[in-house]
């Protein structure tokens, strides 16, 4: 009697081991994937630094309002809005399709829209002509920060 209940307990807990394990475990839940914005790096080191992504801009609908270096948004200055880069840096923007170009300041942070770079004040879209596409691929060049 004695083996038969030994032999009961180490079964009893050999099946509380092996059940688990057999259980089905579920993959770790993630996050959808962000979407990666085209910015490859030709120079490093802040002045001469050099990117390459999409451009939109910014109209009259936001005229008036406060940018994040505490300015008031005027579509008529040459500005521009950028994630990263300091605020105050003037950089270089070059439309690829027709090589034109511009130099803004950066005064506020975005685009909201993770596929873009960067969002030109409405003079900037104008130098650039870029008001009838909305989007264009640029190159952006830091001139100094």
């Amino acid at each position: 009697m004695k083996n038969s209940r030994w032999i009961a307990s180490v079964l009893s807990l050999y099946a509380l081991l092996w059940i688990p394990a057999c259980a089905e475990k579920k993959p770790p839940e993630s996050a959808p994937p962000v979407p990666q914005v085209a910015v490859p790096e030709v120079k490093k080191g802040g002045q001469g630094e050099v990117y390459v992504g999409l451009a939109s801009y910014y109209g009259l609908e936001l005229s008036g309002q406060q940018t994040a270096s505490n300015s008031t948004y005027d579509p008529n200055k040459l500005t521009a809005a950028h994630r990263t880069l300091p605020l105050g840096t003037r950089v270089r923007v070059t439309n690829l399709e027709n090589n034109r170009s511009v130099i803004v300041i950066i005064s506020d942070r975005g685009p909201s829209r993770a596929d873009r770079m960067i969002d030109l004040s409405l003079a900037a879209a104008r130098e650039l002509n870029m008001i009838g596409s909305g989007v264009v691929k640029v190159r952006v060049e830091v001139l100094y920060e």
